[in-house]
């Protein structure tokens, strides 16, 4: 059993707090000219500093008179010992540069290496963090998603606000009666139009987002609430509390489709592959089921084609890779702390790693070989991982209490995070995509090609 729901946190927000409404911090300013200038004491002739603040002025407060020979001669030994400096507390001469001994334009020249890709920037604070009252603190649910068309979806207790990534808007969706709520679970379909909405009480509703207009609801499937949702063409799955997962096809009457059974405890996480062919459910059962849709059965129950229980605790953060069809990431809960790494067409575990603390989330980056995670106590943080060597790139901390939903904007650039402190926040992490390279022109090799040809 991993740590799941909290007491609800509605009782911190209070009547002056928005949904998804940007936080106003005080930045302190730090002082300025602070540094101080240290003299290179290694260059400077204290000996001979302190003879002309001592002896050497005598000379000068206190003139004599001398004979010609012996003004000569102390000139003569001033110019020796070098006496006559000005500067007591003098700084020596940059060295003088190489000389090269082979020219530069010899190397440009004959040198064709590759240019060497320049260290990404990686942000240690939020670029935008919006207010999310009533977001419940619950491990098991899934209460956040992100929209090819880059509108985010957030429940917030018995409602789900739609947040535009292009010009910052927020619009209410849906306000569920406190009988069929909170919203459970909320992920947006393919198009990114049309959301799916789970609910405490086992349905689920489908609307669409462009006319606030609810299609329809699914009922029938599950006998108690419906924690997790994943789309996959015109099928959307649903995996409740009830520990079943049912394939509904939105498109017919009778939606119930395929059934799959295998969890003995709540479903918290489900995830198609992006080939759309291999499903990974996760549980509180601590355990992970590959399941492969192509001998999904409408007759009975559908039988696993890997079931894994090398995880000590609940399964919720479940990731496929975008350049490794066969390879998925798993997460465990705070019994467990580890995020594991599998070939799905084996069953084999190619690595674990012990995180230190509760593994929330998990994302893979688009553009490079890079997983982000999140965590729970005790520093709720977002930390970056290099894969395959599973070093840490950065950790990204803000949170004050665990980062329990995370999603990606379409781009892939831009994560959002939503806590249990009641606040959603937006990280520049992934950086920016690569530009394409404009396709060079076809030169025709053939010799003389410039040149019409007789016939």
């Amino acid at each position: 059993m991993d740590a799941g729901s909290l007491n609800s946190s509605s009782s911190k927000s209070n009547n002056t707090r928005f949904p998804l409404q940007e936080q106003q911090l005080q930045k302190k300013h730090s002082k300025e000219n602070l540094d101080r200038f240290i003299p290179n004491r290694s260059a400077m002739d204290f000996d001979y500093a302190h003879y002309m603040v001592t002896e050497g002025m005598k000379g000068k407060e206190n003139p004599s008179v001398s004979s010609p020979s012996k003004e000569a001669y102390q000139k003569r030994l001033a110019e020796t010992l070098n006496m006559n400096r000005t500067r007591i507390l003098a700084f020596k001469n940059k060295p003088p540069a190489p000389v090269e001994l082979i020219p530069k334009e010899f190397f440009s020249s004959v040198s064709h290496d590759k240019p060497v890709k320049a260290r990404r920037h990686i942000p240690q604070t939020s670029e935008k963090t919006l207010d999310a009252p009533d977001l419940v603190d619950d491990y098991y649910l899934n209460l956040l998603d992100w929209g090819s068309t880059n509108v985010l979806a957030i429940a917030l207790g018995n409602s789900v606000y739609l947040w535009n990534g292009q010009d910052g808007s927020t619009s209410e969706l849906v306000t569920v009666d406190d009988e069929v709520g909170p919203v459970t679970s909320v992920n947006w379909a393919p198009d990114g139009r049309h959301v799916a909405v789970g609910l405490n009480n086992s349905e689920v509703q489908l609307w669409d987002s462009l006319s606030n207009r609810q299609l329809r609801t699914l009922r029938g499937g599950h006998r108690m609430r419906v924690g997790s949702l994943a789309w996959n063409n015109h099928i959307l799955t649903t995996g409740g509390m009830d520990g079943k997962i049912i394939n509904n096809d939105v498109r017919i009457r009778d939606h119930i489709v395929e059934t799959y059974r295998g969890h003995d405890q709540e479903v918290c996480g489900l995830k198609w592959s992006l080939s759309g062919q291999q499903l990974a459910s996760g549980g509180n059962d601590n355990v992970l089921h590959i399941w492969d849709k192509a001998t999904a059965s409408s007759n009975s129950a559908t039988q696993w084609l890997h079931r894994l229980e090398d995880h000590t605790s609940a399964v919720k953060a479940l990731a496929w890779c975008p350049f490794q069809g066969n390879l998925l990431a798993s997460g465990g809960g705070s019994g467990d702390r580890s995020i594991k790494f599998w070939n799905t067409h084996t069953g084999a575990c190619l690595n674990s790693v012990d995180t230190g603390s509760q593994v929330c989330a998990l994302l893979w980056n688009k553009n490079e070989r890079e997983l982000l995670s999140s965590h729970g106590f005790a520093q709720n943080q977002l930390t970056l991982w290099k894969y395959p060597s599973m070093v840490k790139m950065g950790e990204l901390t803000g949170h004050t209490s665990r980062v329990l939903f995370m999603a990606q904007s379409p781009d892939g650039c831009t994560v959002a995070s939503a806590a249990a402190d009641e606040t959603l926040r937006l990280w520049h992490v992934f950086g920016a995509p690569e530009v394409a390279k404009p396709t060079p022109k076809s030169y025709n090799t053939e010799p003389f090609a410039h040149i019409n040809r007789i016939r």
